[in-house]
């Protein structure tokens, strides 16, 4: 967040606004180039001011009296100045003129929203989650610098024709570090996330009405991708001069072994690999985004990739199981991936999990008892056997070391 701004004040008349050879005074605060004027409530002769020293000539009672309170205002406004740094608000000219005004206590803004439900969410959200509010809020700053000409923009300015130029600037928008623009149902989700925001901001009266509750989000059903077993031998077949390429290679095919998201994979550590009477290893942890427990198989290939990255670096610093990128640089790495292997499907890291889907032959009620989504539509089937059997000959049983000694036997 930006703290330190150029930031100047000065007095200043509007000769514009001239009567009876009398102007309003006004103050002019100025950060980053930025402008916010406002009135003074004071009208003087205009033969009588100093405009390069923004005061009033004399030394009569009236002129000494009205510099003096040109003095208190000025003291005011660096100390609202002050007041928004210590509580590491954003320093804009709008921001410095609302704390002076007082506006800032009657009118809470777009960011102020943001950061509020941020904050009392932190127990009931999950970090992932947080993010992509923070990824919603950050769209949301570009488009009102871009379209308001401001840095933050207040609540009571919402209206409906606000959330429609939005979904316009999202959907039409170019992002720099991604490939292409953004999808319709990724452009519904900031949507959903903005309209919780205002909704919730109308239930703690900040704001008269919902200014969005006519507004209705959509989205399409899209067709889940997933890899044919040709196209996942060309996966498994893979090899690259290039690290980065084979690391993600291996984090798509356990994602495809074990059917675990994302997130839940770069959380994995040996305290989630415990051992059943049988002496089989399984996957033990909770869903990052449902909380929901996971109990999975631990494979003969899943093991084998585990214990191949156990001691590399970017495992030892977060104390994880595998070496994790970013989702955006796996998805990234996993398109140069699919383009050397002539796979023509967009391959991204969520792929891996429909294709696991289709490993597998378990019936349903034996294979619910083991998944990780909460309604049947996005059931994902993680106890494998016959994926298993047709690569059992390619590799041995593999334990996984580690601290946990209850984790460390083979399956």
């Amino acid at each position: 967040m930006k703290t330190r701004s150029t930031f100047s004040l000065i007095f200043w008349v509007n000769t514009s606004r001239i009567k009876n050879e009398h102007v309003p005074i006004y103050a002019r605060i100025t950060v980053d180039g930025k402008r916010a004027n406002f009135s003074l409530q004071r009208r003087i002769a205009i033969a009588e001011w100093d405009s390069e020293r923004g005061i009033v000539k004399g030394t009569r009672e009236q002129a000494r009296l009205t510099n003096k309170y040109l003095d208190q205002i000025r003291s005011k406004v660096y100390q609202a100045y002050e007041d928004l740094l210590s509580e590491n608000k954003f320093i804009t000219a709008q921001a410095i003129r609302s704390k002076f005004l007082g506006e800032d206590k009657l009118f809470k803004t777009l960011t102020e929203l943001f950061e509020y439900h941020n904050e009392i969410s932190k127990e009931s959200l999950s970090a992932h989650t947080i993010r992509h509010y923070k990824v919603t809020q950050g769209y949301l700053m570009k488009f009102i610098k871009e379209k308001h000409k401001k840095d933050d923009l207040r609540l009571i300015d919402l209206n409906y024709s606000f959330i429609i130029d939005f979904e316009f600037f999202i959907k039409s928008y170019e992002p720099k570090d991604h490939q292409k623009k953004m999808g319709h149902n990724t452009a519904m989700k900031h949507l959903q996330r903005l309209l919780k925001m205002v909704t919730m901001a109308y239930h703690h009266e900040w704001i008269a009405k919902d200014p969005f509750v006519r507004f209705k989000t959509s989205f399409q059903k899209n067709r889940r991708e997933y890899l044919t077993k040709d196209e996942l031998q060309k996966i498994e077949d893979f090899n690259s001069s290039l690290d980065r390429l084979n690391i993600v290679k291996d984090l798509f095919l356990f994602s495809c072994y074990t059917g675990l998201s994302y997130i839940d994979m770069t959380k994995l550590s040996i305290d989630n690999i415990q051992m059943d009477l049988d002496g089989k290893q399984w996957i033990k942890t909770n869903r990052q985004k449902t909380k929901i427990e996971l109990k999975i198989p631990l494979l003969t290939l899943a093991r084998k990739i585990l214990l191949k990255y156990q001691d590399h670096p970017r495992s030892a610093i977060k104390n994880t199981l595998l070496p994790v990128y970013s989702n955006q640089k796996i998805n990234s790495y996993l398109k140069e991936i699919s383009d050397f292997c002539g796979i023509t499907k967009n391959l991204t890291f969520h792929v891996a999990r429909h294709t696991r889907s289709l490993m597998i032959t378990e019936p349903a009620p034996a294979r619910k008892n083991t998944v990780a989504a909460s309604t049947c539509a996005l059931t994902v089937l993680y106890a494998a056997a016959v994926w298993e059997k047709a690569h059992r000959k390619r590799s041995s049983a593999l334990p996984i070391t580690g601290q946990n000694t209850s984790a460390t036997s083979p399956g």
